[in-house]
């Protein structure tokens, strides 16, 4: 009886460690010479003339009680600093295509008050402007990237606006500008000419809007003759892959920078969902729209290839990030949502999307930064709160200009119903100083899994790590309780002999580093 019992023992721990071995991922490192650079700029964001972005979000007003600088918050200075962003997108969006720069400019009490037609019917007032804009990207460190109006907008307005921004010597714009207290140029690199103009940018079709891209570019000269001006074409909505073909077929690759993609995780357009209620059928949803960014983005990719092999142009997704139904009691038009570990996870997955493709993907913009969809930052009058997908891209921050690192590996699958997902999303990067950076995340919202990464090409020691993970993946931080989702330091791996096994919880996102 006793041998009998033991041998069962035996074979039940056999099959326990065939099942384990068979569970486990394993995650292949290899260093790569000539692997691209990861662009700090694929961590850029976005603030739109929307609901409470801007105002009560940015900007407060240099009279507010609220702590600021020529009325912008410090708190959220503060904060975005922290995140080093490295570019912010403005002012849309929609908004971009029905704004008039100079209206934006001079005395704030002598400018024009405009309808936001787009976000709610509001009334526009014009107080924060482009030198409001740029000398707050100043004040964060951060690159400014404007969209231009080519919807309701025309050739010229645009080309003015970048001689007002740019040019150091004597113009019409350039007076200007110094007339309204900026002598020196603010030097902005990143133009968009237009935004989705498939949509509320005109509702163009792609061969008309490539001859006005055409057009718009001849005229937007970068006065100073650097080779400074980075012009971003208004690119495709999502899979569709005409409007990247026409693009790339009729515009000479020296009048593009780069060509965008905007797209959202949505469960369905009619029927969004909650931020914050959600089933785990909902979640599954949300994340399967999320990680058809991964083919989005290869597909995109294959076009641009074969009219830019030498991959001069850059893909520039300037518009990304998970969208519900508005919290309940807001104004619809606003778009204000809660953020939970749902977006969290998201966001750590997406990123590893960019992170893997950056031979290509060159800038990223998630949608949107204060108050409005997947933000990392709400506020409520004086207070503020950091939201989780806030907390991922402080976690990610250290890929940013670090060199990929190219990884290999079979991902278990997450299934809900009939369907399945890869549960695990892996990106590494070697930076300036020899770190090592591993981010993974595991979007099962009920099983942990074990990574089994394959260190021999690095001899890693000294490895730490962090983790943002909760008990439900509805869990949000609210600002009666700021900091129930943060950061916290991660001891679930082992490091031997060159193999570092790390056992990921259920939608958790985990960075560690090893020199």
């Amino acid at each position: 009886m006793k041998k009998t019992i033991a041998i069962a023992t035996l074979v039940l721990l056999a099959s326990q460690s065939l099942f384990a071995q068979k569970d486990k991922t394993v995650v292949s490192l290899k260093t790569d010479e000539n692997a691209p650079i990861i662009s700090k700029n694929i961590y850029g964001h976005f603030a739109e003339h929307l609901g409470r972005c801007i105002y009560g979000g940015f900007f407060v007003g240099d009279t507010s009680k609220i702590p600021n600088t020529n009325g912008v918050r410090n708190d959220v200075v503060m904060a975005l600093k922290e995140l080093k962003i490295p570019n912010l997108r403005w002012p849309g969006g929609c908004f971009a295509d029905t704004y008039h720069w100079k209206d934006g400019i001079g005395p704030q009490e002598q400018r024009p008050t405009i309808v936001n037609k787009w976000w709610g019917g509001v009334t526009e007032d014009n107080s924060f402007g482009t030198h409001d804009f740029l000398n707050m990207c100043e004040l964060l460190e951060t690159e400014p990237y404007l969209s231009g109006n080519v919807g309701s907008g025309t050739v010229q307005e645009l080309a003015d606006w970048v001689q007002y921004t740019n040019f150091s010597g004597k113009s019409p714009m350039s007076d200007l500008r110094v007339k309204n207290g900026r002598k020196e140029p603010w030097k902005v690199k990143f133009w968009g000419i237009g935004n989705e103009a498939w949509g509320c940018g005109g509702n163009m079709m792609a061969e008309y809007y490539a001859n006005e891209y055409r057009k718009y570019a001849t005229f937007m000269s970068d006065w100073e003759n650097t080779g400074g001006i980075t012009r971003i074409a208004s690119g495709a909505n999502s899979g569709d892959y005409h409007w990247t073909e026409i693009l790339m077929k009729n515009i000479p690759l020296n009048m593009l920078g780069g060509v965008g993609v905007h797209h959202y995780a949505v469960i369905d357009w009619k029927k969004k969902g909650d931020g914050r209620t959600f089933t785990e059928e909902e979640y599954f949803k949300t994340m399967q729209s999320a990680l058809k960014m991964e083919e989005l983005v290869t597909k995109h990719v294959e076009i641009m290839d074969k009219y830019d092999p030498k991959k001069k142009v850059a893909m520039i997704v300037d518009e990304w990030g998970a969208w519900y139904e508005v919290e309940p009691g807001t104004n619809p038009g606003f778009l204000y949502q809660q953020n939970t570990m749902r977006d969290a996870v998201l966001a750590g997955a997406t990123l590893n999307i960019f992170n893997n493709h950056a031979d290509r993907v060159k800038m990223a913009n998630l949608a949107q930064c204060i108050n409005v969809l997947q933000a990392v930052i709400l506020t409520d009058k004086t207070k503020m709160i950091l939201t989780p997908t806030y907390h991922v891209m402080k976690m990610y921050a250290v890929h940013q200009d670090a060199q990929l690192i190219p990884v290999n590996f079979t991902s278990p699958k997450y299934t809900v119903g009939n369907e399945n997902l890869p549960a695990i999303s892996v990106s590494a990067s070697k930076d300036k100083n020899n770190a090592v950076h591993i981010s993974t995340v595991n979007i099962d919202a009920s099983k942990s899994h074990t990574i089994e990464v394959d260190l021999a090409d690095f001899k890693l020691k000294n490895i730490t790590g962090s983790i943002l993970t909760s008990s439900k993946l509805q869990d949000h931080n609210t600002f009666e309780n700021p900091s129930k989702i943060t950061t916290k330091a991660f001891k679930g791996f082992e490091n031997k002999k060159g193999k570092l096994a790390i056992t990921i919880p259920p939608f958790s996102v985990v960075v560690l580093e090893g020199k």
